[in-house]
């Protein structure tokens, strides 16, 4: 290998310049800028590895000529410390990068070689490569303190343009005829724009019945306060339409209720608007007539876009790594089975046999876990209808020899049919009741019921005809202090020796739910059994 440069791995400096450098080759080797990010991107992260785990690293960047035709940027990483066994997730991201990285650790000294073969060998003679170690001979040294000011600047014009921006969205919102005040979930009023202050003279300091009757209508008191106990209760919105009090003359408003998402996606706040309707066209024909809004509005719209366009590719993004990863791990497992084949129960033990085969089965279950959250997409299908009795029956033929080694109790009430996916409620009350026999000390004792929701009940934000079906168990229950924790993915209650699974049953449970428009809750006690509630449209 032709040496172009040399540096040692020492902080967080060095591993800047070691990107810039890999970069500055590849693009004077003529590599597309596809290739020079993957192969900088690789080469940092093992220099990253290096300069938090390992001891005196040193990073060797040159052209290897492997044979006339064929030449490739090599980059070479020296340690004293076996780095691939201090972060392994390092080299495997690193591998899945480039494609081409090789690791060894003989004599106290471990050597990573990332590759990347040019694409046009015949263009980089020897006068080519002698002209790229002239250049970082002679290229002026980079400062990691002007790397440094150079961000803090960029990050001072964004945080000004942040600011302008904060200035010119509060004054659009002072200056348009919209009243808009933020009420905490304690009915306090937080905040309040210019128009409610002017309309109202003296805002009040809490969003209750004694000041709400200060400035509303008497008639629509019960409409204002109704919408606003739902939308706290079910932390949802709210639109009404009220009549204001001004100056003696009460105007209709259309008010509407949105809930506050914070940073760790709690709500603790509503925004509330009043707007005059008979003031709506017109301001709609002001918005339209105005240059600066609607490039806003084209802004705010091409944004939403890549959003949903990023969602999708993690969504493929899943997918793929889940579908992509069964098979090498279908391979591990087949060569660990050939190679033990031969072997005594001694020898399987004493070589870990047992614990490898058992980890790639647990590594695979996650996988197909992974994989089957990621399926779940109602935007593919048509709901039909389906008939729970079939699927239940179903369930417990699968679970037959649990239900006869366990000597389980199942008691099945007449179930109804719903509109539904049969593949995805098949997994639901699959995953639901395969729990009840899980997280069970004693004889199991399963009871399957349903019926239906009363009309008259708004504690949840459902519209239209429900079933309710009810799955009782009587195992080790749920502490309440994990009740708003256990439908989150990887979420795991117990050490993995005491119960298996991967964390992700409940959750692929509520996703299902939610692509049915529906809702699943629990209660439980600890000890005594869990009841989980599914919420699931009526047949029509």
């Amino acid at each position: 290998m032709k040496e172009i440069i040399k540096i040692n791995l020492d902080n967080e400096m060095d591993l800047i310049l070691a990107h810039k450098r890999c970069m500055k080759i590849a693009e004077m080797c003529g590599m597309p800028s596809s290739f020079q990010t993957r192969f900088s991107t690789a080469v940092s992260e093992i220099a990253r590895c290096s300069i938090a785990k390992g001891k005196d690293s040193v990073l060797v960047i040159g052209i290897h000529i492997t044979k006339a035709t064929q030449k490739e940027i090599l980059a070479i990483i020296t340690d004293s410390i076996d780095l691939k066994s201090c972060n392994p997730e390092a080299f495997n991201y690193a591998s899945k990068i480039s494609g081409n990285i090789e690791y060894s650790f003989k004599g106290n000294q471990s050597t990573t070689r990332i590759s990347q073969q040019v694409l046009s060998p015949g263009l980089l003679s020897e006068t080519k490569i002698k002209s790229l170690i002239d250049y970082f001979k002679f290229e002026p040294p980079l400062s990691p303190y002007d790397e440094i000011r150079k961000k803090n600047i960029e990050l001072i014009a964004l945080s000004e343009k942040l600011i302008e921006s904060e200035n010119r969205y509060r004054k659009l919102a002072n200056t348009i005829p919209i009243l808009i005040c933020e009420v905490s979930d304690r009915n306090k009023i937080l905040l309040y724009n210019e128009s409610l202050l002017y309309y109202l003279k003296v805002p009040p300091p809490t969003f209750e019945r004694k000041n709400l009757t200060t400035f509303i209508h008497p008639e629509d008191i019960e409409v204002i306060l109704a919408g606003w106990d739902k939308a706290k209760s079910n932390q949802s919105s709210f639109s009404g339409e009220i009549r204001l009090n001004n100056s003696g003359t009460y105007i209709w408003h259309l008010v509407t209720m949105i809930p506050n998402k914070s940073e760790d996606g709690s709500f603790n706040s509503w925004l509330i608007y009043f707007i005059d309707i008979n003031a709506q066209k017109v301001v709609v024909e002001t918005l339209k007539d105005n240059t600066e809004l609607k490039v806003i509005q084209r802004e705010l719209e091409s944004a939403n876009s890549k959003l949903v366009f990023k969602n999708k590719e993690l969504e493929q993004f899943a997918y793929i790594a889940s579908h992509d990863l069964q098979e090498p791990l279908r391979k591990i497992m087949i060569m660990i089975s050939r190679a033990s084949e031969n072997l005594s129960e001694e020898q399987k033990k004493d070589y870990y046999f047992d614990r490898i085969a058992l980890s790639a089965t647990r590594l695979s279950d996650l996988i197909t876990d992974v994989l089957n959250y990621s399926r779940i997409d109602n935007n593919k299908h048509f709901f039909e209808e389906v008939d729970l009795n079939d699927i239940i029956a179903e369930i417990l033929g699968d679970l037959s020899m649990i239900i006869e080694e366990k000597n389980a109790i199942i008691n099945i009430e007449p179930l109804p049919q719903v509109l539904g996916l049969n593949t995805q409620l098949r997994q639901l009350f699959y995953n639901l009741v395969n729990n009840s026999f899980k997280f069970n000390t004693s004889v199991p004792s399963v009871t399957i019921s349903a019926t239906l929701m009363p009309e008259d009940n708004n504690a949840l934000a459902l519209s239209g005809d429900y079933h309710i079906i009810s799955i009782a168990d009587n195992g080790i229950g749920i502490e309440s202090q994990y009740s708003n924790r256990i439908f989150n993915m990887f979420q795991r209650l117990h050490e993995r020796d005491q119960y298996g699974g991967n964390g992700i049953g409940l959750a692929l449970c509520q996703r299902i739910i939610e692509n049915h428009n529906g809702i699943i809750n629990f209660t439980s006690t600890p000890g005594e059994g869990t009841i989980f509630w599914i919420y699931l449209r009526k047949q029509q």
